[in-house]
């Protein structure tokens, strides 16, 4: 296509984006007319895509990190034949894939984006995979930024990584159109300050002064597409936000805004000539191949018998992965600086070239895993509990992406001890059962935990296992098996009393049982490893216990007793938890602290046993 002919289509483009937006009544018309020339250019002459295999892995990609340019994505896709083109005017639909900002649904967005700062990260976790899948892959990968969402610190997170690692089949595209939802941005037009913000990480740098000069931008395409780069590439764009409408251009308050129909009548009317039957014919890349991968489901506990007595769940993260990725060659791990307090060490020792270091970067450690998952790679990623909070919203767009990714947790709890409250993870499970379809796991043991860590591979969606610092016994055989959802039982299973808790706090209550047998009382306690999904048959325990106690080392709240009440609810359910701020202190003193401890869990179930027979000899 000649640079007349792609002028010519970005008037037709701008049609379709005013017509969709207008049609729906809603959307972001003016964040799409910005980025409409630079665009166009990349994706009519410099973007290789097969339709027909769009799993290729030898397929250049596209993100939109500022997801809510979503109409300029799908009326890019509709003019390259993906689908019809009237589709469009159901831009925003109940019925519709096209949806406001991108998600899974629409089978042409790599991911669900919208939530600002993250796309770059994804993309970068993309163009990781495309190297793991061929190292001489030449496939590129395409990020289109906003100007606004550079005050995102992921941004920087992610453009820090991928300098310092040299990721040079990663593109961003910025569209620095001066405005944002509510004015101008922090830097305005400054096309040198934020060039030398970004080339200060070690990326590649070109400004560009006119973002809609179609001679201009294929010029530097050119001369920086079709040479072999060393560094990821980023050009910035100075635009003009509601480019090609007079009204709208460079004018405050139309973000998010669409136009009624007299006002799309004199856009329609500025645009013209405009010819609506041109389309865009897609350059084809050299080779075609889909992912493949080799995966073998199998379990032993081979570690059991070389352990001691008492060992952290979290020991064994790093040597199952070892095993795992033996079988299954899609497998990756990364980690946020803490591999020697998570173990996920002894995966990187073994299996460097699979491991990734993230570095004290959760945000973007999380989108790169979402990123990494999108052509069939099975990331574990991993840090302190407390830590995935700060990347609650990666985690969130995830799930709309419809990732596959296991979150491991270390440190959970109050039983961490002297490190303080900052440390301890007591939000995470509220946090994870938010996530639609998650699951979470709990295991008490290093048997458990093999066994868990080996399930969770081959779950669906977003699985998350929490695992302690503190040395606990090992109390299952390798023989056994854990079933999710699932629980195992210790006890009589017929007793009165019955102690539900899991990890840290199962030992406790096991201590607990063992104080109450000797006073004739008897208890079944319950591992609830799977909290989420939580196991039906459960609930046959509860009603025949006269007594339930939760014991858990997490905030009151949406912890393990909120999940039975949510699923049983029960006045006869009672709760020990965290209900206080916790502080440094040795681990046993911070259980018996938080009453979460054997002690508080006898005097709890004793007092129960005391009132009872109060109230009968009053009755």
């Amino acid at each position: 296509m000649n640079l007349d002919n792609i002028e010519n289509l970005t008037k037709t483009i701008r049609y379709w984006i005013i017509k969709s937006t207008t049609s729906a009544g809603s959307g972001h018309p003016t964040s799409c007319l910005s980025a409409v020339d630079f665009v166009t250019v990349l994706f009519t002459k410099y973007f290789n895509f097969n339709l027909d295999y769009p799993d290729n892995i030898y397929n250049d990609r596209l993100l939109f990190s500022k997801g809510h340019a979503s109409p300029l994505l799908y009326t890019l896709w509709a003019l390259a034949g993906a689908f019809n083109r009237e589709k469009l005017l159901r831009l925003r639909k109940q019925d519709s894939v096209l949806e406001g900002h991108p998600t899974f649904r629409f089978k042409f967005a790599e991911a669900a984006t919208g939530s600002l700062g993250q796309g770059l990260s994804v993309g970068l976790g993309m163009a990781l995979a495309l190297k793991r899948l061929d190292s001489n892959n030449s496939a590129k990968v395409y990020v289109l930024l906003g100007d606004s969402e550079l005050a995102e610190g992921q941004n920087w997170e992610a453009f820090a990584w991928a300098g310092h690692n040299k990721t040079d089949n990663l593109i961003a595209l910025i569209d620095l159109n001066r405005l944002g939802q509510r004015g101008e941005t922090m830097l305005g037009w400054n096309l040198n300050q934020i060039k030398q913000q970004i080339s200060g990480f070690g990326w590649e740098t070109v400004a560009v002064e006119d973002g809609h000069n179609i001679e201009l931008i294929d010029n530097i395409f050119k001369e920086n597409l079709l040479n072999q780069q060393t560094r990821p590439l980023a050009i910035i764009f100075k635009t003009i936000k509601g480019k090609g409408v007079s009204f709208l251009e460079n004018k405050n308050n139309w973000h998010g805004k669409a136009l009624i129909q007299e006002q799309f009548k004199q856009a329609v009317q500025e645009l013209q000539p405009i010819d609506k039957t041109l389309s865009i014919k897609l350059n084809q890349p050299k080779k075609t191949k889909e992912p493949r991968f080799s995966h073998n489901k199998i379990t032993a506990c081979f570690y059991f018998q070389k352990q001691p007595e008492s060992t952290a769940t979290r020991s064994i993260y790093g040597k199952t992965l070892n095993f795992l990725a033996e079988f299954n060659n899609n497998l990756v791990a990364l980690d946020a600086e803490v591999s020697n307090s998570t173990y996920s060490q002894d995966f990187a020792k073994h299996n460097p070239d699979k491991f990734y270091e993230m570095y004290i970067a959760e945000q973007n450690m999380v989108s790169t895993a979402t990123g990494l998952q999108r052509f069939g790679f099975k990331p574990f990623v991993s840090t302190f509990s407390a830590f995935f909070t700060r990347a609650f919203d990666q985690i969130r767009m995830a799930q709309y992406s419809k990732a596959d990714i296991i979150f491991v947790g270390t440190h959970a709890g109050t039983a961490i001890g002297e490190d303080g409250a900052s440390q301890m993870g007591l939000e995470d499970i509220a946090m994870f059962k938010t996530i639609l379809n998650s699951t979470i796991l709990y295991p008490a043991d290093i048997v458990s935990a093999e066994k868990l860590i080996e399930k969770a591979y081959s779950l669906k969606g977003i699985v998350y296992i929490r695992l302690t610092r503190n040395n606990t016994p090992i109390i299952y055989s390798p023989e056994e098996e854990f079933n999710i959802p699932g629980f195992k039982q210790h006890g009589n299973k017929d007793a009165d009393f019955l102690i539900i808790s899991a990890g840290i706090t199962l030992h406790e209550s096991l201590k607990a049982q063992t104080t109450l047998k000797a006073e004739n009382i008897d208890t079944l306690v319950i591992d609830l490893y799977s909290i989420k999904p939580l196991p039906q048959d459960l609930n046959k325990y509860l009603k025949q216990a006269k007594l339930v106690l939760v014991v858990e080392d997490h905030y009151k709240h949406a912890g393990i007793y909120s999940s039975i009440q949510e699923a049983f609810p029960s006045k006869k359910i009672k709760q020990l938890a965290v209900d206080r701020l916790p502080h440094s202190a040795k681990p046993d003193e911070n259980l018996a602290y938080h009453k979460i401890d054997a002690k508080n869990i006898v005097k709890t179930i004793k007092e129960h046993i005391r009132l009872s027979s109060l109230d009968s000899k009053e009755r």
